[in-house]
């Protein structure tokens, strides 16, 4: 990104920070408290607008923050809350399962690890917590996929010898008609997965809570018990942040 974008980037900002604190304002006076000419401040505004961030209050030459600052917080607010409301879940699960249980949310094409708990047979283990994941070759991202909350990757890369590479091998019908997706050692050696959906207020899938373990504790033959573990702690989850059928 080159200075005078990354100046561009600051005033906007500048810009959201004085409408968040003087509510509706000039564009003459963002103009001075910019310390930039009256047009640049209104293409900043003008790029903003389109964005929804801004608007134009009733009071002609005045603007003011726009729903789509609402529309972000919100989305902050429940991501914040979905890593609150599943804390004390995973901590169950993790303990009941014995393996790492990471909540996973859907983020630019990948799984994205929000929150991880280790459970007690983790020696030690990757903290995959802000870590984006592909979602063909693990257990959440399958989970994301299978319920509609990702698209399809245009290409599947494969990161071992196990990894599925179709997308019929994904049997992504399956996964919604049994609820839950395991991966073997498919996005690393000697590790295997499985996860289950999370669901929001309005019924749709909004993360994948996962367990993960070393595939000579966490068998392939576990994942179907484990699964159900999920599965039920996935429900809980999806009750806390207000989904009811």
């Amino acid at each position: 990104m080159s200075n005078s974008s990354v100046q561009s980037v600051d005033r906007a900002i500048a810009i959201l920070e004085i409408l968040a604190s003087k509510g509706a304002t000039r564009v003459t006076d963002l103009a001075v408290e910019l310390d930039v000419h009256k047009s640049t401040a209104f293409r900043l505004l003008n790029a903003l607008e389109q964005g929804g961030l801004v608007e134009q209050s009733g009071d002609r030459g005045r603007y003011r923050l726009g729903f789509g600052v609402v529309r972000l917080a919100g989305a902050a607010t429940a991501q914040l809350d979905l890593s609150k409301e599943s804390r004390e879940v995973c901590r169950r699960l993790a303990e009941d399962v014995g393996e790492t249980v990471n909540l996973a949310v859907p983020q630019d094409g990948h799984a994205v690890n929000i929150s991880q708990v280790r459970g007690p047979s983790a020696i030690s283990g990757h903290n995959w917590v802000g870590q984006r994941t592909p979602s063909h070759a693990t257990s959440s991202g399958k989970v994301l996929l299978a319920f509609g909350a990702l698209p399809l990757p245009r290409e599947l890369e494969r990161y071992t010898p196990a990894t599925i590479v179709t997308v019929e091998g994904l049997a992504l019908a399956e996964i919604r008609e049994r609820g839950w997706a395991g991966t073997v050692e498919e996005l690393e050696l000697g590790l295997n997965a499985v996860a289950a959906p999370v669901r929001g207020s309005d019924g749709s899938v909004v993360a994948a809570v996962s367990a993960s373990g070393p595939s000579y504790r966490l068998t392939a033959e576990r994942l179907p018990e484990v699964g159900a573990i999920l599965v039920a702690g996935a429900r809980e989850i999806s009750q806390r942040i207000g989904y009811y059928r």
